[in-house]
């Protein structure tokens, strides 16, 4: 049984675990969670780094930074921690990173926030239990939230439709 750790913050206005827990329990039944949560996107490397001495195998780290320049230095200073937090750990930590400016009104970032969440709860599932699924998808364009934007050429095409 493999564990996937679930960082969050408290200042996100969406429970982004929610979504990742219920789309991996839909992938396989063998997984267990564990989740810290911190009050902000500075503090998840430190949560991340907690969660794998809480022996998950590997970790994603859900954040929500807000419209204002602020915001987006310490989502930058965030996902250079959370880099190295891999580095330091040799394990990989999944950013799930939405933008409250991504979204025009509060609808849509709860649909983007659910989406991103469990498009790369997919991705993490992938990680640990089929890596080769992967490789098979590289160079395909694929986003998480909004539509894929597909490979450069496609059958000759300029853009193509990635299908995540």
């Amino acid at each position: 049984m493999h564990i996937f750790g679930i960082a969050d913050t408290t200042f996100a206005r969406y429970d982004m675990a929610k979504s990742i827990r219920n789309e991996l329990e839909s992938l396989s039944p063998d997984i267990k969670f564990i989740r810290y949560t911190v009050p902000g996107i500075k503090d998840l490397p430190v949560a991340c780094i907690k969660l794998f001495s809480m022996n998950a195998d590997i970790v994603i780290a859900c954040g929500m930074p807000g419209p204002k320049p602020v915001d987006k230095s310490s989502a930058m200073v965030a996902s250079t921690g959370l880099m190295e937090a891999q580095v330091k750990t040799g394990k990989h930590i999944i950013e799930v990173f939405v933008h409250e400016d991504e979204a025009k009104d509060g609808r849509e970032l709860s649909w983007l926030c659910d989406r991103r969440a469990r498009e790369h709860a997919i991705n993490a599932y992938y990680l640990i239990y089929n890596p080769g699924k992967l490789t098979e998808m590289a160079g395909q364009g694929l986003r998480q939230g909004f539509e894929d934007a597909g490979p450069a050429l496609d059958s000759g095409n300029a853009m193509g439709t990635g299908k995540h």
